[in-house]
């Protein structure tokens, strides 16, 4: 068993998605995490580009190897109670791409 039951990534790098206040949805994923007491448990980071411009903030959750788009401060929440609580996908949010850059026109 790995040292965290779930691994979370906020892209908070580049362009668009630090333009569309990742910042936020990294700390609103971290805090809840902290609060809830589960921080030995789900580790929250930062990463850099995950080559998706124009359609984030991205958040990535493994083991599972879900991918969620538009993640906005709300929908953070919705991620971290029913995902990282409750172990299910929020399909509603899942993001569903071809293998590598997916970038927006004009990103």
């Amino acid at each position: 068993m790995s040292q965290y039951q779930k691994h979370a990534f906020v892209c908070t790098s580049g362009k668009t998605c630090k333009a569309a206040d990742s910042q936020l949805t990294f700390e609103a994923l971290k805090h809840a995490c902290r609060d809830a007491g589960i921080a030995q448990q789900v580790r929250v980071n930062h990463a850099g580009c995950f080559a998706q411009c124009g359609h984030g903030p991205m958040v990535v959750v493994y083991p599972e190897n879900t991918w969620y788009h538009g993640v906005t401060v709300e929908k953070a929440q919705r991620i971290f109670s029913e995902h990282l609580i409750g172990g299910a996908v929020v399909e509603q949010f899942r993001y569903v791409a071809p293998p590598g850059d997916n970038k927006l026109p004009g990103t």
